[in-house]
Protein backbone atom coordinates (compact mmCIF):
# COMPACT_ATOMS: atom_id res chain seq x y z
CA UNK A 1 0.00 0.00 0.00
CA UNK A 2 1.40 3.15 -1.13
CA UNK A 3 1.88 5.92 1.49
CA UNK A 4 -0.24 8.26 -0.04
CA UNK A 5 -3.04 5.94 0.31
CA UNK A 6 -2.29 5.34 4.10
CA UNK A 7 -2.89 9.07 4.47
CA UNK A 8 -5.81 8.98 3.02
CA UNK A 9 -7.39 6.63 5.25
CA UNK A 10 -5.97 8.38 8.10
CA UNK A 11 -7.96 11.34 6.82
CA UNK A 12 -10.79 9.74 6.78
CA UNK A 13 -11.05 7.95 9.84
CA UNK A 14 -10.33 10.90 11.89
CA UNK A 15 -12.83 12.85 9.50
CA UNK A 16 -15.16 9.44 10.50
CA UNK A 17 -14.48 10.25 14.30
CA UNK A 18 -15.13 14.12 14.59
CA UNK A 19 -18.76 12.71 12.70
CA UNK A 20 -19.42 10.73 15.20
CA UNK A 21 -19.18 12.85 17.69
CA UNK A 22 -20.87 15.81 16.27
CA UNK A 23 -23.65 13.19 16.43
CA UNK A 24 -23.65 12.31 19.51
CA UNK A 25 -24.08 15.80 20.24
CA UNK A 26 -26.52 17.13 17.36
CA UNK A 27 -29.60 15.06 16.94
CA UNK A 28 -30.49 12.68 14.33
CA UNK A 29 -30.72 13.09 10.86
CA UNK A 30 -32.97 11.39 7.88
CA UNK A 31 -32.22 12.28 4.54
CA UNK A 32 -34.68 13.01 1.51
CA UNK A 33 -34.46 14.56 -2.29
CA UNK A 34 -35.89 17.77 -2.56
CA UNK A 35 -36.70 19.37 -5.81
CA UNK A 36 -34.93 22.05 -6.67
CA UNK A 37 -37.05 24.91 -7.09
CA UNK A 38 -38.05 23.85 -3.09
CA UNK A 39 -34.75 24.87 -2.14
CA UNK A 40 -34.18 27.83 -4.03
CA UNK A 41 -37.67 29.15 -3.02
CA UNK A 42 -37.22 27.66 0.74
CA UNK A 43 -40.62 27.62 1.45
CA UNK A 44 -41.53 29.19 4.42
CA UNK A 45 -42.69 26.79 7.80
CA UNK A 46 -46.29 27.39 8.48
CA UNK A 47 -46.62 29.68 11.46
CA UNK A 48 -47.56 28.96 14.60
CA UNK A 49 -50.96 29.92 15.91
CA UNK A 50 -51.30 32.99 17.92
CA UNK A 51 -50.89 32.69 21.71
CA UNK A 52 -54.54 33.90 22.35
CA UNK A 53 -56.14 31.27 20.12
CA UNK A 54 -54.14 28.60 22.24
CA UNK A 55 -55.75 26.78 25.91
CA UNK A 56 -53.94 24.75 28.41
CA UNK A 57 -54.43 21.38 27.34
CA UNK A 58 -52.61 21.96 23.71
CA UNK A 59 -50.03 24.34 22.66
CA UNK A 60 -49.25 24.90 18.58
CA UNK A 61 -51.63 21.75 17.97
CA UNK A 62 -49.76 19.29 20.10
CA UNK A 63 -51.43 18.20 23.66
CA UNK A 64 -49.61 19.08 27.09
CA UNK A 65 -48.53 16.64 28.69
CA UNK A 66 -50.77 15.72 32.20
CA UNK A 67 -47.46 15.15 34.07
CA UNK A 68 -45.51 18.88 32.69
CA UNK A 69 -49.13 20.82 34.30
CA UNK A 70 -48.02 21.04 37.87
CA UNK A 71 -44.64 22.16 36.94
CA UNK A 72 -45.87 24.66 34.31
CA UNK A 73 -48.62 25.84 36.92
CA UNK A 74 -45.46 26.84 39.38
CA UNK A 75 -43.42 28.58 36.75
CA UNK A 76 -46.48 30.82 36.25
CA UNK A 77 -46.92 31.76 39.98
CA UNK A 78 -43.39 32.49 40.16
CA UNK A 79 -43.42 34.24 37.39
CA UNK A 80 -46.80 35.86 36.01
CA UNK A 81 -45.10 36.71 32.64
CA UNK A 82 -44.42 32.81 31.50
CA UNK A 83 -46.37 31.73 28.71
CA UNK A 84 -45.66 28.49 27.25
CA UNK A 85 -47.08 28.86 23.60
CA UNK A 86 -44.45 32.19 23.88
CA UNK A 87 -41.63 30.59 24.87
CA UNK A 88 -42.58 27.61 22.03
CA UNK A 89 -42.91 30.67 19.40
CA UNK A 90 -39.53 31.83 20.56
CA UNK A 91 -37.63 28.43 21.19
CA UNK A 92 -38.46 28.12 17.31
CA UNK A 93 -35.88 31.11 16.51
CA UNK A 94 -33.41 30.14 19.11
CA UNK A 95 -33.30 26.37 17.82
CA UNK A 96 -32.50 28.19 14.14
CA UNK A 97 -29.60 30.28 15.95
CA UNK A 98 -28.03 27.83 18.10
CA UNK A 99 -28.04 25.29 14.96
CA UNK A 100 -26.50 27.82 12.81
CA UNK A 101 -23.76 28.86 14.85
CA UNK A 102 -22.77 25.56 15.74
CA UNK A 103 -22.52 24.25 11.95
CA UNK A 104 -20.72 27.20 11.17
CA UNK A 105 -18.22 27.30 14.83
CA UNK A 106 -19.37 30.53 16.34
CA UNK A 107 -18.38 30.50 19.38
CA UNK A 108 -19.33 33.77 21.10
CA UNK A 109 -22.68 33.24 19.73
CA UNK A 110 -22.99 29.99 21.16
CA UNK A 111 -21.85 31.56 24.40
CA UNK A 112 -24.58 33.31 24.98
CA UNK A 113 -27.12 30.40 24.06
CA UNK A 114 -25.81 27.64 26.03
CA UNK A 115 -24.95 26.40 29.78
CA UNK A 116 -21.51 25.94 30.60
CA UNK A 117 -21.52 21.93 30.05
CA UNK A 118 -23.58 22.00 26.80
CA UNK A 119 -21.17 24.70 25.75
CA UNK A 120 -18.18 22.92 26.62
CA UNK A 121 -19.84 19.64 24.79
CA UNK A 122 -20.42 21.87 21.22
CA UNK A 123 -17.12 23.45 21.55
CA UNK A 124 -15.31 20.20 21.69
CA UNK A 125 -16.69 18.89 18.62
CA UNK A 126 -16.28 22.34 16.75
CA UNK A 127 -12.72 22.17 18.09
CA UNK A 128 -12.12 18.18 16.75
CA UNK A 129 -13.37 19.43 13.67
CA UNK A 130 -11.15 22.56 13.10
CA UNK A 131 -8.36 20.30 13.92
CA UNK A 132 -9.16 17.87 10.97
CA UNK A 133 -9.57 20.13 8.73
CA UNK A 134 -13.32 19.78 8.51
CA UNK A 135 -15.69 22.70 7.57
CA UNK A 136 -19.66 22.54 7.19
CA UNK A 137 -21.76 24.27 4.38
CA UNK A 138 -24.90 24.56 5.97
CA UNK A 139 -28.57 26.28 5.17
CA UNK A 140 -30.96 26.51 7.53
CA UNK A 141 -35.02 25.47 6.04
CA UNK A 142 -37.15 25.68 8.78
CA UNK A 143 -38.56 24.23 11.91
CA UNK A 144 -41.31 21.52 11.04
CA UNK A 145 -42.73 20.55 14.60
CA UNK A 146 -41.93 21.90 17.80
CA UNK A 147 -43.63 20.01 21.11
CA UNK A 148 -43.29 20.08 25.08
CA UNK A 149 -41.80 17.30 25.76
CA UNK A 150 -41.57 17.34 29.27
CA UNK A 151 -41.87 20.33 32.16
CA UNK A 152 -39.97 20.17 35.78
CA UNK A 153 -39.96 22.89 38.40
CA UNK A 154 -37.33 23.11 41.54
CA UNK A 155 -39.03 24.77 44.12
CA UNK A 156 -35.52 25.07 46.23
CA UNK A 157 -33.74 26.92 43.43
CA UNK A 158 -36.72 28.37 41.27
CA UNK A 159 -35.58 27.13 38.49
CA UNK A 160 -37.54 25.97 35.07
CA UNK A 161 -36.78 23.05 32.99
CA UNK A 162 -39.14 22.68 29.45
CA UNK A 163 -38.02 19.91 27.59
CA UNK A 164 -39.15 20.11 23.92
CA UNK A 165 -38.93 18.27 20.54
CA UNK A 166 -37.95 20.03 17.13
CA UNK A 167 -37.94 18.15 13.87
CA UNK A 168 -36.16 21.11 12.08
CA UNK A 169 -34.93 20.88 8.12
CA UNK A 170 -31.19 21.95 6.78
CA UNK A 171 -29.13 21.25 3.86
CA UNK A 172 -25.69 20.56 5.04
CA UNK A 173 -22.45 19.46 3.74
CA UNK A 174 -19.33 18.52 5.20
CA UNK A 175 -16.26 18.55 4.05
CA UNK A 176 -12.70 17.69 4.24
CA UNK A 177 -9.33 19.72 4.08
CA UNK A 178 -9.28 19.15 0.46
CA UNK A 179 -13.29 20.24 -0.48
CA UNK A 180 -14.05 16.76 -0.79
CA UNK A 181 -17.69 15.85 0.85
CA UNK A 182 -17.69 13.79 3.95
CA UNK A 183 -21.15 13.74 4.68
CA UNK A 184 -24.26 15.28 3.49
CA UNK A 185 -25.09 16.87 0.09
CA UNK A 186 -25.58 20.09 -1.03
CA UNK A 187 -28.50 19.96 -2.99
CA UNK A 188 -30.14 17.56 -0.51
CA UNK A 189 -32.92 19.01 2.31
CA UNK A 190 -32.25 16.63 5.82
CA UNK A 191 -34.64 16.35 8.23
CA UNK A 192 -33.23 16.42 11.99
CA UNK A 193 -34.78 15.73 15.40
CA UNK A 194 -33.80 17.09 18.44
CA UNK A 195 -34.71 17.26 21.97
CA UNK A 196 -33.61 20.01 23.99
CA UNK A 197 -34.00 21.50 27.29
CA UNK A 198 -34.18 25.11 27.77
CA UNK A 199 -33.49 25.95 31.67
CA UNK A 200 -33.81 29.16 33.60
CA UNK A 201 -34.45 30.70 36.88
CA UNK A 202 -37.87 31.94 36.69
CA UNK A 203 -37.64 35.01 39.76
CA UNK A 204 -35.06 36.30 37.77
CA UNK A 205 -35.12 39.69 36.10
CA UNK A 206 -33.03 38.05 33.00
CA UNK A 207 -35.77 36.77 30.81
CA UNK A 208 -33.54 34.50 28.91
CA UNK A 209 -33.71 30.60 28.55
CA UNK A 210 -30.69 28.79 28.80
CA UNK A 211 -29.96 25.38 26.06
CA UNK A 212 -28.71 22.87 29.24
CA UNK A 213 -29.29 19.60 28.16
CA UNK A 214 -29.54 17.91 24.37
CA UNK A 215 -30.62 14.69 23.15
CA UNK A 216 -32.60 12.60 20.63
Amino acid sequence: MSAQMIELLILFAIAAFVLFRLKSVIGTRTGYEAPPDYLSREQPMPPPRAVEDEDEDEVMGHPVPEAAKPALTRMREVDPDFSLPGFLDGARGAYEMILMAYEAGDREALKGLLDQDVYRAFEGVIAERDASGLTVEARFIGVRDVRLEAAAFDPATGEGDLTLRFVGELVTAVRDAEGRIVEGDPNEVRRQTDVWTFSRDMGSRDPNWLLTATGE
